[in-house]
């Protein structure tokens, strides 16, 4: 695992995997979010710094990349070694997402306008922000892919890593 993406629906526990998965391998987590956003979510950035962002953290050697993000997936999809999709219902992240709150510095209609996003995940059509787009991304994967429908799961797979870990010290 020397270049992990992790994918999910908003509140899913990607930013919580992709930072523990980062801390246990020793590789930079590298959050979609603060390059798609300007900082406290004040605007998008533009499509074609996005791009050279992207690039940038993609060309590194190794890190642990997370994002909701289809097009930026698709940007960094062939340095992907691991492909890590958090499946959790819909209830659930609506769940995490409310009890974690707003972050990053937006607005209350920010937060409401997640909280609609997450409840759409299952039911856009051809969007590769939703649970088609990341099953057909998920599938199509010809190398290493995870997929974690539970917290008991994302717990265990850290478990698995962090062991894995250990042993090649």
């Amino acid at each position: 695992m020397q270049r992990i993406f992790v994918v999910g629906n908003s509140g899913s526990g990607k930013t919580w995997l992709a930072n523990r998965l980062a801390e246990e391998l020793c590789l930079p987590a590298v959050h979609l979010d603060d390059l798609h956003w300007l900082p406290e979510f004040a605007g998008e950035r533009s499509r074609e710094e996005r791009i050279r962002l992207v690039a940038e953290a993609a060309n590194d050697s190794g890190w642990v990349m997370e994002g909701i993000y289809g097009r930026i997936l698709q940007q960094v999809l062939p340095r992907v070694t691991t492909l890590t999709w958090l499946d959790l219902s819909v209830d659930e992240c609506i769940s995490n997402l409310q009890n974690r709150g707003q972050t990053g510095g937006g607005t209350d209609e920010q937060f409401q306008e997640l909280l609609e996003y997450a409840r759409g995940y299952p039911n856009r059509q051809n969007h590769l922000n939703s649970f088609e787009g990341h099953r057909r991304l998920f599938d199509s994967h010809t190398r290493e892919k995870i997929k974690i429908v539970s917290r008991p799961d994302a717990a265990s797979f850290l478990a698995t890593v962090t062991t894995g870990r250990q042993q090649i010290s």
